[in-house]
């Protein structure tokens, strides 16, 4: 079980406000000012009520679920929210690995982990082979969160993974070889569709499509969806989209509300309830190092996420991967590994 020493505790006591005695007998001292009449103490108050509740923890699924976080369409928000769902997982009570293909790094940098040239990373899992558990580091300020970080080598990982023997599977040989015991593992995928995204399609279980609320959100889709397919029938047969979360909603504007519904009639039960807000602070915790969960615990965009990851969690109960690699890397399809290049 984590500790609570990275959550707020309940405050019990009310902030000290000013207190005047009067001068008629019957009216007593005036009473403080609740928390939520200014604007800092609503803030205050939300954080509190928000890792208290992440505090409570949820079902922990039977066994470890490898989420796929991709769409190739740049700028949907998919390390947002890889990081943000990870932060909200682990503030629940669960152990959550966060591996980082995008060579960006973005993922690496949110999460506070140093991912310069010389650091040990997934680029060294997949070229060389090294152990996952070598390059695996431990989040600061979240407990039970960790990350295997991205370095700029991974930009040439897609040649150089060409000429290797199981190119395709190689990121999952290495998480079934990891020993740590884990509840959640969220791959962020780079935005494109190439061999780092097929590592991720052929070690994942499930795919989560984060689609941002706005014009062409669902240009594009097809080809993702279509390669879903091809790594199912061909090297993966467990994988499949389990989750779509729509993203920079802005409930003022018309244009949102209309592809979010288009989205919910087009996927269904997939898409979540919960959609992420446009924020401002969802956009700035990333440059402290942070995740929005720990750098403004209150807002819109923390409790969001939260409740995304409470619906994610408890979507998972019951669900079971028997045998989930039986298949995978036993069919090395190279055409078809080509052909989604």
């Amino acid at each position: 079980m984590r500790s609570d020493a990275n959550i707020a505790g309940p405050m019990t006591d009310p902030v000290p406000g000013p207190r005047t005695e009067s001068t008629g007998a019957d009216v007593s001292r005036e009473t403080p000012p609740p928390m939520d009449d200014t604007p800092i103490g609503r803030a205050a108050q939300l954080a509190v009520e928000a890792l208290g509740r992440a505090g409570e923890g949820l079902p922990r699924p039977e066994q470890t679920r490898v989420i796929v976080v991709a769409n190739q369409k740049g700028g949907v928000g998919k390390t947002t929210t890889t990081v943000n769902l990870a932060a909200s997982l682990a503030l629940h009570g669960a152990r959550v690995l966060v591996i980082d293909l995008d060579p960006q790094g973005n993922a690496s940098t949110a999460l506070g982990i140093d991912h310069h040239a010389e650091v040990p990373s997934i680029y060294d899992v997949l070229v060389d082979s090294k152990p996952l558990s070598e390059v695996v580091q431990p989040v600061p300020d979240v407990e039970g969160l960790f990350c295997a970080p991205a370095t700029i080598d991974l930009a040439g990982a897609e040649i150089e993974l060409v000429s290797l023997v199981a190119r395709e599977s190689r990121l999952q040989r290495a998480i079934q070889a990891y020993e740590q015991p884990l509840d959640y593992i969220l791959i962020d995928c780079p935005p494109s569709l190439g061999l780092l995204t097929v590592n991720a399609l052929v070690a994942g279980q499930e795919v989560l499509i984060p689609i941002q609320c706005e014009y062409y959100a669902l240009e594009g889709l097809g080809q993702l969806l279509r390669n879903v397919d091809l790594v199912r029938g061909h090297l993966n047969p467990v994988l499949h989209v389990s989750t779509i979360l729509l993203t920079m909603y802005d409930g003022r504007t018309r244009l949102a509300s209309q592809v979010a519904e288009e989205v919910r009639t087009h996927f269904g039960d997939e898409v979540l309830r919960t959609s992420i807000p446009r924020s401002v602070r969802i956009s700035e915790a990333p440059s402290y190092g942070q995740t929005v969960l720990t750098y403004d615990p209150g807002s819109s965009g923390a409790l969001s996420y939260l409740e995304a990851a409470r619906e994610i969690a408890l979507r998972g109960v019951g669900i079971s991967y028997d045998g989930m690699h039986g298949h995978v890397g036993a069919q090395n399809d190279q055409s078809m590994v080509e052909g989604i290049q």
